[in-house]
């Protein structure tokens, strides 16, 4: 039987931050129990192309890839380069860059939507800019949300509601601690592909709604005419349409989501892979929108830092130059084949689903046999087989068909374990972790 990896650095220096750092982690989907905590490593040492050395010197190939940041691969020559270049030339200046300018034309010329572009360097700030100014060209305080956006309180006040599905939090284990009370009135969720839940929303507080802010995609395509319905609806009632492709932009399309189902939106929020890692982020959008923010108070030193902006507009050249759409469609879809073959092989039933940017594994487990476990297990047996991954898939243009064929033959075996465990009931037995844990739930796939 192949062995555990030794993570005991990652363990030491995990309890290590417990002791200083209030959470552990600064990123939750980076906290040890969202893979197999005691198998998974923890933290890395470096990092190049599809792989990755973790904190004791164990190797990995990596499916997670920064949560969706990196999208070249890890420490790309050509962004790492222009970085470097730029370091030489001064990180920041007093003065504003014209790198500034540059990429906003760069983001206007490939993004649908973008007619004008301001800066942030993070996905969860950059929803709360375009909050920010949604509110104020509207001069309306509701907005409507449906996925995820990020940490500030204009959006984690959804969580003193009730997921519209689920009738729970929508924050599985989190509370709102922190979050002033008066924000509740001011954010509602609704359900993905419900047009009639959105509809009952706009008419119950009519004339009150600044936007709408919606992932528009994740793990699958939305079902069809939902898009364009959402967008006529918020025409119809005056709000701003905003798509958050924090998490899905670049990869299904350099313009993103809305290049693909040609529903363009008042504001989208970009970030993630904008940037092959480095920090940044941006609100782009219609200028009728986007102008008065001019006299809104949206102001930080490190916004427009020129890494940031460099490694913005090398990673958006690169992904153009390197015929990313095709490339990254070949991999996925590649990926999503070879890994049902393994589920077909390991004697279950199920299929690798979803968009070949994000392709997700769907088990059809016996009745009652708990997912969770069987999610944990194959986790904890891919990181036994040197896969860093969680029951999702985000691939890079550096994963090529040797890491497409070790990652099929590591979950051959994984699932090999999943099957023993349904089979001999023996899921407790064989797993040596805690069950990996929901960091969050979102009102979208």
């Amino acid at each position: 039987m192949l062995p555990f990896p030794d993570t005991t650095k990652s363990k030491q220096l995990y309890a290590r931050a417990g002791e200083l750092i209030p959470g552990r982690t600064q990123l939750i989907s980076r906290r040890a129990d969202q893979f197999a905590n005691g198998v998974s490593p923890v933290y890395a040492s470096r990092a190049k192309g599809a792989h990755f050395v973790d904190a004791d010197e164990n190797a990995f190939i990596d499916w997670v890839n920064a949560v969706g940041a990196v999208i070249l691969g890890h420490a790309d020559d050509v962004v790492d380069g222009a970085v470097i270049e730029q370091i030489r030339r001064g990180s920041i200046y007093t003065l504003n860059s014209p790198l500034e300018i540059e990429l906003a034309e760069l983001l206007c010329e490939v993004i649908p939507s973008a007619e004008r572009a301001r800066y942030t360097k993070g996905g969860g700030e950059a929803c709360a800019v375009a909050a920010r100014i949604a509110r104020g060209a509207t001069g309306r305080d509701l907005i409507l949300i449906c996925g995820y956006h990020g940490w500030a309180d204009w959006y984690q006040a959804v969580n003193f509601g009730a997921d519209p599905e689920s009738g729970e939090w929508p924050f599985a284990g989190i509370e709102p601690i922190g979050v002033p009370a008066a924000l509740a009135p001011t954010i509602r969720p609704f359900a993905y592909g419900d047009l009639d839940g959105l509809r009952a929303l706009l008419e119950q507080h009519a004339g009150q709604v600044a936007a709408v802010m919606m992932e528009p995609c994740r793990s699958e395509l939305p079902p069809p005419g939902f898009l364009e319905g959402v967008q006529a609806l918020t025409r119809e009632h005056g709000a701003v349409l905003i798509f958050d492709e924090v998490s899905c932009g670049w990869r299904q399309a350099i313009g993103g989501m809305q290049a693909v189902t040609g529903v363009t939106p008042d504001l989208t929020v970009l970030a993630k892979a904008m940037s092959n890692g480095y920090p940044m982020g941006a609100v782009v959008g219609r200028a009728a929108i986007m102008e008065p923010a001019a006299r809104m108070f949206i102001s930080s030193s490190y916004w427009s830092d020129n890494l940031g902006l460099i490694a913005s507009l090398t990673t958006i050249r690169e992904l153009r130059r390197r015929g990313s759409e095709q490339r990254l469609k070949e991999t996925g879809e590649a990926l999503k084949r070879a890994l049902t073959d393994a589920i077909h092989a390991a004697g279950l039933v199920g299929a690798c689903k979803g968009v070949w940017s994000n392709p997700y594994l769907a088990l059809s487990l016996p009745t009652g046999v708990d997912p969770r476990k069987a999610n944990t297990l194959f986790i904890q047996e891919m990181a036994r087989r040197g896969v860093h991954t969680s029951t999702s898939f985000k691939a890079t243009l550096a994963h090529g068909p040797e890491d497409i064929a070790r990652t099929a033959a590591a979950a051959r075996e994984a699932l090999g374990v999943v099957r023993e465990a349904i089979e001999r009931d023996a899921f407790d037995r064989l797993l040596v972790v805690d069950l990996k844990k929901e960091p969050f739930r979102r009102t979208v796939r």
